[in-house]
């Protein structure tokens, strides 16, 4: 049995390929676009909220949409990578990615939130595959003992783009329409066909890539042996209600700053409130790169034990909605999330050979999370209030903490 784990644990590389750090280069260029597509997400929640009249509520239907999306495909591309490799999985994940944004246009025509909420969809099928593959390629392109250090580097890149994205939208969602040559343009639409632009570029350029596949070796004297069922194994069981949480805290959190911000920041307009959020994803990204250094010295899961206290904390904090002081909070909150998810899906993962792949496939479904705590957050605030909702964040955090206290020795 343990010497079926040590040889699965081995990555073996196929010849005639890029190198591995120009391979993981590449793949490091998706996180940062995937976050700024969330970045992007996070304001037109307020956007709609003005534009198209819809409550806060309704407005959750946005991350409904959006994250429910990765629920129904990430088994589809799990089985895709397992049968064709990682690369087509990107490559379909960026073909999706690509229409989604493209579907602006017709909905920018027609006006109505629910077209929005399609194009969103089909936008987020392509995310859901773009994280499949990238976070678990990212996770066994190297080392096994370095996997939780790796995805986080890799994914401080997607703090990059959770950072820009708010600025991007805070600048134009809520600017008048874009003149060029004598046209107008909805500045929506036009920063979704850009963001297309660049999407079917880098498919392109994927394409004609050939990248090192993984390829998780198998023992031949494997007849007979009993092979664990990776629903027996804490680590991974427990990644899955804790990464279902994390999202929960994630989104909901980013989905109502501006809301909170206003409401808690008195003279506090919308862009300013963008601008805060924006802060706000900037130290979700200085939390990436200085916890991924800081990973040096101390060991992932204590780690991630602490920032889950101290966000238990802050957002307890939010609750009682203290004036000026808990808008801060939630800006240091983001510094203390920033290593969640890459740590909980590379323990998840751990050890687990060729089965990798399909437990990979299972955790990107827990980001479905996401799709309901808006939702809920939203009925919370407009039946009580905005501070009120982010009890739902405290909960979540707790569970991330059990699950790093009693799923990860």
């Amino acid at each position: 049995m343990s010497i079926d784990n040590n040889i699965a644990s081995v990555p073996a590389f196929n010849n005639k390929t890029v190198s591995v750090k120009l391979a993981f280069g590449m793949i490091t260029s998706l996180f940062f676009l995937w976050g700024l597509s969330h970045g992007l997400l996070d304001v037109l929640n307020k956007h709609f909220q003005d534009s198209l009249n819809v409550s806060k509520a309704q407005s959750g239907y946005l991350q409904m949409a959006y994250y429910g999306a990765y629920f129904l495909v990430a088994i589809p591309v799990g089985a895709v990578m397992q049968r064709y490799g990682y690369k087509l999985g990107v490559i379909c994940g960026l073909l999706l990615f690509a229409a989604g944004a493209l579907l602006f246009v017709p909905a920018t025509s027609v006006g109505t939130f629910a077209f929005f909420l399609f194009a969103l969809f089909i936008l987020a099928c392509g995310l859901g595959c773009l994280e499949t593959s990238a976070n678990l390629y990212a996770s066994v392109l190297g080392d096994a003992d370095n996997a939780e250090r790796r995805l986080n580097f890799a994914q401080s890149f997607n703090g990059l783009g959770v950072f820009m994205g708010p600025i991007i939208g805070g600048t134009l969602f809520f600017a008048p329409d874009i003149r060029i040559a004598g046209h107008d343009f909805d500045p929506v639409m036009t920063t979704y066909v850009v963001l297309a632009a660049v999407v079917l570029l880098l498919m392109v350029v994927f394409i004609v890539t050939r990248l090192p596949e993984v390829q998780e070796a198998r023992d031949d004297s494997r007849v007979g042996a009993v092979k664990q069922s990776i629903w027996k194994k804490p680590s991974f069981t427990g990644a899955l209600a804790a990464q279902f949480f994390y999202m929960a805290a994630h989104v909901g959190i980013a989905s109502f700053f501006i809301n909170y911000a206003i409401d808690h920041w008195k003279g506090t307009s919308v862009q300013d409130a963008s601008y805060l959020l924006s802060c706000a994803m900037l130290t979700f990204m200085v939390g990436r790169f200085v916890s991924t250094w800081v990973m040096k010295y101390f060991a992932p899961r204590s780690m991630l034990i602490t920032y889950s206290i101290i966000n238990i904390l802050l957002c307890s904090l939010a609750v009682m909605g203290v004036e000026k002081i808990s808008v801060i909070g939630l800006v240091v909150i983001f510094f203390f999330l920033s290593i969640m998810y890459p740590c909980i899906f590379a323990m998840g993962v751990k050890n687990l050979g060729a089965q990798s792949k399909r437990a990979g496939s299972y955790l990107v479904m827990t980001l479905v999370g996401g799709a309901i705590s808006p939702y809920l957050m939203g009925m919370i605030a407009d039946y009580s209030s905005m501070a009120t909702a982010f009890i739902i964040p405290v909960f979540s955090f707790g569970v991330i903490l059990f699950y790093a206290v009693k799923c990860t020795r």
